[in-house]
């Protein structure tokens, strides 16, 4: 059964970067969609970035376009979050998670082929 491994999150200093990656093991990510979520302390999740199973379709949301950059090796079975130009306010525990499509994230019908990881930490301190 497909599992999903969070790592390279840590702890920077403003203006800082950190490449997070998202390894699947149990299983292939090769048809998958990959998203990356973000929660901070008492706020909501939040999707960052999704790479559609081709890797041709990119999805950003408004606060991180520009400045983070998704990627996927399917010869690693991996998906990677590149982060720069880091700010407190990107401080959270980020999540990958797979499914189907991008556009399927979160939409009842679909929540059953959704796999999340367990979550790595960023810490950005001013």
């Amino acid at each position: 059964q497909l599992q999903l491994v969070e790592s390279g999150g840590g702890s920077v200093q403003s203006g800082g970067s950190l490449r997070l990656s998202c390894a699947g093991s149990g299983g292939t990510l090769y048809y998958s969609a990959v998203g990356w979520f973000r929660q901070a302390p008492g706020k909501e999740r939040e999707r960052v970035s999704c790479i559609s199973s081709s890797g041709l379709r990119r999805e950003y949301s408004n606060s991180v376009k520009g400045r983070f950059t998704i990627s996927r090796e399917h010869a690693n079975n991996t998906v990677y979050l590149q982060l720069n130009s880091l700010q407190p306010e990107d401080t959270a525990v980020y999540y990958c998670a797979r499914n189907d499509h991008c556009s399927w994230f979160g939409l009842e019908n679909y929540k059953e082929r959704e796999v999340w990881g367990q979550g790595t930490l960023v810490t950005v301190s001013s």
